[in-house]
């Protein structure tokens, strides 16, 4: 059993929310309860120093990209300032600094595995440094344990989601398209993440010039890589989609805090990913009760199922994805059917308790075990 309360530092390698950070953030309550208080390491400033305090969570300014070749020592100054027992990286990348801190001093620490990549050996060494590996879904524990992650130590643990927070308001909607100056009869479609190669805004941007129903499209999100090939990618892929049929419009939003009450105003989510360990707004979208169009990639599969909670199409096929748009935009009924199926299904299988008990467990095997 673990202390009464025991502390547990929380390593964040940006100071932005995205949905890893807005994962670990709403089990806060949860995790609490379980007798772990959370104390963060995370950037100075950014959206997430702002929801830390928010959620009333201690924190000490720590950045990786202050001087990569000290980030160990600093780490292990910053660990040791937060007086906590354990620590827990939140993304891949911090896997591999929390496992090289395991190295070094022999602290306990454990790292979710957010991503789907390809890692060198010398990665592999030392996210496997880490007693306990935690992954998002089934698909990224499969693609680490067979490059050669330790299969004893990985584990998955899915996110949770809470679907009071994403309710679907039966009333009072038609906010967004007054706030739009959407007017016309349309299909309301919004595609939500970051703007980036992997999540594919260039293959929905090419399906739009294929789509024949009437379409309002609204991309939210941002691009924080400053990469030159990032650029070029997002500003070909806007250019593409104002190229799209005469029958569609593009409105750019943005980051955006409102997602919940997006959800509720929108007709059908499209999530084009090129790969998608977990995505965590086709949880947020299902319980909203939001149809959904999605491609069948990484752990996607684990969440919805094909013609019975959303619509799956193969990646990187903007013919599949402009007939998806097409088929349901309609089809009314198959959009209503399609999100009270997912509302249903996925409330019961992916809540914020399942999601706080195994990572909690998690961290209790990892303060019980020997590095």
């Amino acid at each position: 059993m673990v202390p009464t309360s025991c502390r547990v530092a929380l390593l964040s390698e940006f100071g932005s929310l995205n949905g890893g950070e807005h994962s670990l953030l709403a089990l806060i309550p949860e995790i609490r309860a379980r007798g772990f208080e959370p104390v963060a390491l995370a950037p100075a400033k950014g959206r997430l120093a702002a929801a830390l305090a928010e959620h009333r969570i201690p924190h000490v300014a720590f950045s990786m990209r202050d001087d990569r070749t000290t980030a160990v020592e600093r780490l292990a100054d910053a660990f040791d300032r937060t007086a906590a027992t354990l620590l827990h990286a939140n993304s891949l990348s911090m896997g591999r600094l929390s496992g090289r801190l395991a190295q070094a001093t022999g602290h306990p620490t454990t790292t979710h595995l957010r991503d789907i990549l390809n890692l060198s050996n010398a990665a592999i060494a030392d996210l496997n440094a880490n007693r306990r590996l935690l992954a998002v879904s089934q698909a990224t524990r499969n693609h680490h344990v067979a490059a050669g992650l330790d299969a004893r130590r990985t584990l998955v643990v899915y996110n949770g989601v809470d679907p009071n927070r994403f309710r679907r308001r039966q009333t009072g909607r038609g906010w967004l398209r007054r706030e739009l100056g959407i007017s016309r009869p349309s299909l309301l479609v919004a595609t939500i993440g970051q703007l980036g190669l992997r999540k594919a805004l260039d293959v929905l941007a090419e399906a739009t010039v294929q789509v024949s129903a009437t379409v309002d499209y609204l991309v939210i999100g941002e691009r924080y890589s400053k990469k030159d090939e990032s650029v070029v990618f997002e500003a070909d892929a806007f250019e593409r989609f104002l190229e799209a049929a005469p029958t569609g419009r593009l409105h750019r939003l943005g980051y955006r805090t409102d997602i919940a009450g997006i959800l509720s105003e929108i007709d059908l989510l499209v999530h084009p990913a090129r790969q998608e360990p977990l995505g965590r707004v086709l949880l947020e979208a299902a319980v909203s009760g939001c149809a959904i169009l999605a491609t069948d990639v990484g752990g996607t599969a684990e969440i919805l199922v094909d013609n019975e909670t959303a619509l799956l199409v193969a990646p990187d096929d903007a013919g599949a994805l402009a007939g998806g748009i097409d088929r349901l935009a309609g089809d009314e009924p198959l959009r209503k059917r399609l999100g009270t199926a997912a509302r249903e299904d996925v409330a019961t299988r992916f809540t914020i308790e399942a999601a706080a008990d195994g990572l909690t467990a998690a961290w209790e095997a990892a303060l019980q075990s020997e590095p």
